[in-house]
């Protein structure tokens, strides 16, 4: 869902004064070096708006490594929203404890049914991370990817049929839209594979941003399509689209894109080679662009958004923010004390 040109202007000139001049105000003051993720005076205020939410989906148990995660979310043209997202457990090694995809819907956007669920088994998949949908523009069908060892190799991004009802998607319909390219050189540093997709229709093409896995590091990287089918990567395939910097100098990882009318907020999210396991005490931060290639980062000091109920970990990651009437909604996987995650509903007013 689009703002108008107007409305677009302004958000991005309260985004702007948010993180921008903060962010400039504070520049003579050392960015934050520590163990844990904190939030930098420069992002305190917005930070703030993090600590009211509505939970929406819990995990299966309330226990540790038992995790309710990675939502994505559309609204149709009725008005109801549709999510799908992963559902893990410690009982598997990491990396595929990812044990289904969830499919929910909700007249309201805040209480949210079963309607289905995509079983590992049903397809099969050692295990799944985070998928990614949206509607098609023309036929208004529902696209659904996700990520996962194809066939026990390497991490690709995968599709389903497109559908016009999530309940009907047929798990061997699946098959690999975005997989590793083999080394142009036999020396050549290449990326070995690919996870964590968000896919966004702008601009009339489809743009994939996804995670990349090069040498031992996981970065961030942009693919483009005519369809939604055949992708090519936009730019060089081994050249990330955001820097290991700062407080992300662990990895980088896309989040989500929000059409502003004049340009584009980018939400990534990282970690710091200091935090405590990084892998996943994972935050969130903001970036903008005008062309969806060239993204300027917002957030430099810290992340912006961190758990409120941490344990060991701070864990906001895997969000999907959308344009919902007045507000911003942000949905978000989001670590509660006992370490456990479950799905967190945030509603941003538009300033």
């Amino acid at each position: 869902m689009s703002l108008s040109f107007q409305k677009g202007a302004a958000f991005l000139c309260s985004v702007l004064l948010y993180f921008w001049y903060p962010v400039m105000l504070y520049s003579q003051q050392p960015a934050w070096e520590g163990p844990v993720p904190e939030i930098a005076p420069s992002l305190e205020k917005i930070a703030a708006k993090f600590n009211n939410y509505t939970v929406v989906l819990e995990p299966d148990n309330n226990a540790a490594e038992w995790w309710a995660g990675a939502p994505t979310v559309v609204r149709d043209n009725d008005g109801v929203f549709w999510m799908v997202c992963r559902m893990r457990s410690p009982e598997h090694p990491r990396g595929l404890r990812g044990y289904e995809l969830r499919i929910l819907r909700s007249t309201d956007g805040i209480a949210f049914e079963q309607i289905h669920r995509i079983h590992r088994q049903d397809i099969p998949i050692p295990g799944f991370e985070r998928p990614a949908m949206l509607a098609d523009p023309e036929t208004g069908l529902l696209k659904l990817y996700f990520c996962g060892p194809w066939k026990s190799g390497s991490w690709s991004i995968m599709k389903f049929d497109d559908v016009a009802d999530l309940r009907t998607i047929d798990p061997k319909t699946a098959r690999v839209v975005i997989q590793a390219q083999e080394k142009r050189h036999a020396r050549d540093v290449s990326v070995k594979e690919y996870k964590d997709p968000f896919i966004i229709h702008a601009q009339g093409k489809y743009h994939c941003f996804v995670t990349g896995y090069i040498r031992r590091n996981e970065r961030l990287f942009h693919f483009v399509s005519e369809d939604g089918e055949k992708w090519s990567p936009a730019g060089d395939v081994n050249q990330p689209v955001m820097d290991l910097t700062g407080w992300h100098n662990f990895f980088i990882r896309p989040a989500s894109v929000v059409p502003l009318g004049i340009g584009y907020l980018f939400v990534y999210e990282g970690s710091s080679t200091q935090w405590y396991d990084p892998v996943y005490n994972i935050g969130t931060g903001f970036g903008f662009t005008f062309d969806l290639h060239n993204i300027t980062n917002l957030t430099i000091d810290s992340p912006v958004a961190i758990s409120s109920t941490p344990g060991d970990f701070y864990t906001f990651r895997y969000s999907h923010w959308m344009l919902v009437d007045s507000e911003l909604w942000v949905y978000a996987e989001v670590a509660r004390p006992n370490n456990s995650h479950e799905i967190r509903l945030y509603r941003l007013e538009l300033e």
